[in-house]
């Protein structure tokens, strides 16, 4: 996952107060060999578990009665499971689990999304020392083929596919799930017979806590896949050592976990690594509480977030971007709102893109409006190959794309590829190889000194000083070269554009390769545009990006963009607004809604050809004045 952060413009020379909360302050230690760049903290994480399921067995003696996970019942009211009550829950599925054989090699695969039931089989197999796999349910139940979900189950070969509602997974289970595998579920049915999980919980632990204690740092925990923005999703062993290293990080860079047990709500999905092993972990770790959330920042959904923050108030909150957007918007008129969000939150985080600078500056400003001091606003980089945190914004940031300096633990490497530098890294919280693939296709991820190369490009916020951290730069793989061979970096174009359109640009697909100038293929927010052209909320998105207002919005940003490019590859020639939203079966856009360029650009060919077209100019593309034809 790429995080972000920019800074506020608004420094100001009078001092600036922040509500207190301890962060981790260690300095970055820097060398350089040749060509080579290497840094890492000069802070090493403390001591951390064996397995992350002891600090289930640890905050089941030290607080019993706490809530380790929450969730809104059909009645409305919040239903909690204890720490103590999870274990007695892991330990009598984690036994189920054992009697049926299943291990690495035929684990437990978890179809349907964040809710209790899920967390309970996760931690479950993970007592038991059985890996699960949770998969992405808009594979089964927005995906149309379900070629990604029978992708990842012949990756896996599971013993067992759980899914709280076998109804609502049914088609997806029947046309994908083995004859032979076993389904489990908590309530529904399909058309194969399903085992309740209420057989699993009434099971009798015998064998499953000597299981426990037999399982080592190196055990796979779960398998978590890429979002498959550019190829299809790898499977990622997960181990504990991974998993407890990384949380320890986090606790180094955030010591305030240790100060007060975390409370979050949370909607971002499990089978991800940030709401999955970063933040579901942060409350098992540190002895907190995870409330989760059944809102998302879209559409009318993002109203069940702010009911449930209006009664839970979180202690550090993560979203995304618009997320942000969407919060701060209600937290400027919503009293209810601000009295509880703001009553003891301490640090906001964001993650999945970057925040544009009117968004946190409008965000800085409601929080000083009403809380009379500033909240830190963080974010940092990481993914599922390194479980996932490698560096956080723990000095000032200063500019747009800051992503910070290594976490404690953490070995960074940047080493020169073409005219950037690609960040690699090495710890106990990195991986070791993709699951089942061969070793050629797992060696070629990783460099002669045991570095994962990630694929992302980093540069230094001031290469006179590099201790000051580092900025993201793009993918290296999606930059291409111009017909006069000028190189066009698409990661920070991409994240400029997306700044300085917002709140109107969804995404951005950089094009132009082999070609003579830079174009723009558009995918735009349209309730936002939909607004902006005062249509209906029946408007169809083909009237929507042909409306007037709009196309007059995106012909003053291009004009805006133009003004501050410094030369051809930075200069847009030409953007068109695409009114059929991004496939997730063809690989367009992942389920966390992260677009892959690769395959809009494969296909949409015929719009790239019609938006670079040197003769004929194509209505529906808005044209630079220089461009001539």
């Amino acid at each position: 996952m790429n995080l972000q952060p920019t800074q506020s413009s608004v420094d100001r020379e009078t001092p600036v107060r922040y509500r207190e909360v301890r962060i981790g302050s260690a300095p970055a230690r820097v060398r350089r060999d040749g060509d080579v760049w290497y840094m890492e903290s000069a802070a090493m994480p403390g001591n951390y578990p064996q397995r992350l399921t002891d600090r289930l067995a640890s905050g089941a003696r030290a607080h019993p009665d706490r809530w380790l996970v929450a969730r809104r019942g059909a009645n409305g009211e919040w239903q909690g499971i204890s720490y103590a009550q999870m274990l007695q829950r892991a330990r009598a599925i984690g036994q189920a689990l054992l009697e049926r054989n299943l291990s690495a090699e035929r684990p437990v695969a978890i179809l349907s999304g964040n809710d209790l039931e899920h967390m309970m089989i996760a931690l479950g197999a993970m007592w038991a020392g059985v890996p699960y796999a949770p998969i992405s349910p808009a594979y089964s139940l927005v995906s149309s083929d379900f070629g990604k979900l029978r992708h990842t189950l012949d990756v896996l070969t599971p013993g067992l596919v759980f899914a709280t509602d076998a109804s609502a997974f049914a088609a997806a289970i029947d046309a994908t799930v083995a004859a032979d595998v076993e389904v489990v579920a908590s309530t529904g049915c399909c058309a194969r017979p399903v085992t309740k999980l209420s057989a699993l919980l009434d099971t009798t632990p015998i064998t499953v806590d000597a299981a426990h204690e037999a399982i080592d740092p190196d055990s796979i925990a779960k398998f978590l896949f890429t979002s498959g923005s550019t190829t299809l999703p790898k499977a990622v062993p997960t181990t504990h050592r991974m998993l407890c290293s990384n949380q320890q990080m986090l606790r180094e860079t955030f010591p305030e976990f240790a100060d007060e047990p975390p409370v979050l709500v949370d909607w971002l999905p499990w089978n991800h690594t940030f709401g999955g092993s970063h933040n579901a972990g942060i409350a098992l770790y540190n002895g907190g509480t995870l409330y989760i959330d059944d809102g998302k920042p879209v559409g009318k959904k993002f109203e069940e977030t702010l009911r449930n923050l209006r009664e839970i108030a979180p202690t550090i909150y993560f979203n995304v971007p618009k997320g942000w957007e969407e919060l701060t918007s209600a937290l400027e008129t919503d009293a209810k709102l601000r009295e509880t969000f703001f009553s003891r939150v301490k640090v906001y985080f964001f993650a999945g893109a970057g925040l544009s600078q009117a968004a946190w500056d409008r965000l800085q400003q409601v929080t000083e409006r009403f809380c009379g001091e500033r909240i830190r606003i963080m974010a940092g980089l990481g993914m599922t190959e390194t479980s996932p945190s490698c560096l956080f914004t723990t000095l000032p940031a200063k500019a747009a794309g800051y992503v910070g300096v290594p976490a404690p633990g953490c070995e960074v490497k940047l080493v020169p590829i073409g005219d950037k530098l690609e960040a690699r890294f090495r710890g106990p919280h990195v991986m070791r190889g993709y699951w089942r693939m061969d070793g050629a296709a797992t060696g070629k991820s990783f460099d002669d000194e045991g570095y994962y190369c990630s694929g992302d490009a980093l540069k230094f916020v001031d290469p006179q000083q590099p201790e000051l951290g580092l900025m993201f730069d793009g993918r290296i793989a999606e930059d291409f070269k111009l017909s006069s061979g000028t190189f066009v970096s698409v990661g920070p174009m991409r994240a400029r554009v997306i700044s300085a359109g917002a709140p109107y640009v969804q995404d951005v697909v950089v094009s132009g390769l082999n070609c003579d100038d830079v174009g723009l293929l558009v995918f735009p927010r349209l309730d936002d545009c939909r607004r902006l052209a005062q249509l209906p909320s029946s408007a169809s998105a083909s009237e929507v990006v042909s409306a007037p207002a709009v196309r007059q919005f995106f012909v003053e940003l291009l004009d805006r963009l133009n003004r501050e490019s410094t030369g051809g590859a930075t200069t847009i020639a030409r953007m068109r607004l695409l009114d059929v939203a991004p496939s997730l079966d063809l690989g367009e856009i992942t389920d966390k809604g992260s677009i892959n360029q690769r395959a809009v650009l494969t296909h949409r060919a015929e719009l790239v050809q019609a938006l670079h077209d040197p003769i004929q100019r194509d209505p529906a593309v808005i044209y630079a004045p220089h461009v001539q034809t």
